[in-house]
């Protein structure tokens, strides 16, 4: 059996990749895209496999190796953590559509499938499926990718009230890409946008959004799978967290072994590590890394206990996972913030990956889904009894 036949050891594996991974993080960036190294690395070692079921091989890992595995290649390189996020989330997804649809999308468990949630295409209704139309913006890892799940809007036959929205899985080789991803941070993540031109969607390759976020699946046989029970933006926040996490990580990691090389320029400090500056500087971004760390764990068990009991979530708990997953990456951005003001011009070099990670947290805050003024305000509004204003719960 290969490596990537067995989830046993999975994060051993994806930890012997990192230096692999770092080694090739500022060629990603420089490319715009993953490398093709760095890609067939992480699907030997079985990545994508996480959340695909096990009929199909795939691992239907827990929720805990799933942040250890990101996190350790986040701490590498966070473009390619940002990536397997969205392709692990988008096979969890496709996982939920008919099963029809998942015999032909996971003939190969190591499939990689992306896909977007802003509904920027439109479909019209056909006998026997849709008609797809239309340019997705953000498609991360579509250069490599198998499918991409395209959010579609179908307006209703009389034309009035809001359009549906559905999931539609497309093999990518039907959609075209646009070279359009020229951005400051998470630039290695290869999410240009994709375009499609009348691609047939069959019916059975289509998930209707609404009855999903209210917990109706499109999959028979997943569908009393506790696995496959999990909320699906909840799940989003867990995969983000270790995103975050392993940047920040790694930043406090260099940022240490370089104070031990380097002193502090037109001051008397020969060393960066001996001055008290230093020390508080270090101690807080480990702080604000632990903080991040607990509230993580905090969610994940959460998630992982209402899978196996099937008790519900509260519309404050909804809510609370959301803030959570926001304030981690709000804290680990302080963290890196920190570090990165006070590692020395030197640190600028694009080679010095501790001035990526600041703009990759940066990137990653500014996510719709993640930003945690955003989520921190939705937290609130449950807490203050009012409408969370939004049904991404």
């Amino acid at each position: 059996m290969t490596a990537a036949g067995t989830d046993t050891d999975l994060v051993n594996r994806v930890r012997a990749l990192r230096p692999l991974v770092r080694d090739h993080a500022l060629r990603a960036e420089q490319e715009r895209r993953v490398t093709p190294e760095v890609a067939a690395a992480l699907t030997d070692a079985g990545i994508h496999r996480m959340n695909v079921p096990r009929r199909y091989g795939g691992h239907q890992s827990r929720l805990g190796t799933q942040v250890d595995a990101v996190a350790e290649i986040a701490s590498a390189c966070g473009s390619t953590a940002f990536k397997t996020v969205i392709q692990a989330g988008c096979s969890y997804i496709a996982a939920l559509f008919p099963d029809e649809a998942q015999d032909e999308i996971f003939t190969n468990p190591d499939a990689k499938v992306g896909g977007t949630l802003v509904p920027d295409a439109t479909a019209l209704r056909l006998d026997g499926g849709y008609l797809v139309n239309g340019t997705s913006g953000f498609a991360t890892g579509c250069h490599d990718a198998d499918w991409h799940l395209l959010t579609v809007r179908v307006q209703s036959e009389s034309g009035e009230g809001p359009p549906e929205l559905l999931w539609t899985a497309v093999p990518m080789a039907e959609l075209e890409i646009l070279d359009d991803w020229y951005v400051s941070g998470l630039a290695g993540t290869g999410s240009d946008s994709v375009v499609a031109r009348d691609v047939f969607v069959p019916a059975h390759r289509v998930l209707p959004v609404g009855p999903l976020l209210a917990g109706e699946i499109g999959s028979k046989t997943n569908a009393d799978d506790p696995f496959y029970r999990m909320p699906v933006l909840l799940l989003f926040c867990v995969w983000t967290a270790p995103n975050a996490l392993g940047l920040a990580r790694s930043a406090l990691a260099e940022f240490t072994e370089r104070s031990r090389r380097r002193g502090i320029t037109y001051t008397l400090h020969q060393r960066q590590n001996e001055a008290t500056v230093t020390h508080l500087l270090a101690a807080e971004a480990a702080m604000k890394i632990s903080c991040a760390e607990l509230l993580t764990a905090d969610f994940v068990a959460l998630i992982e206990s209402r899978a196996q009991s099937g008790e519900p979530y509260t519309p404050e708990e909804r809510a609370r996972i959301r803030a959570q997953s926001g304030y981690v990456a709000r804290l680990c951005k302080e963290a890196v913030d920190l570090l990165g003001s006070a590692a020395g011009a030197s640190s600028l070099h694009r080679d010095v990956p501790i001035q990526r990670a600041v703009r990759d947290l940066h990137a990653l805050s500014l996510h719709a889904f993640v930003n945690p003024a955003t989520n921190l305000e939705i937290y609130g509004r449950v807490l203050s009894g009012v409408d969370p204003g939004t049904p991404f719960l």
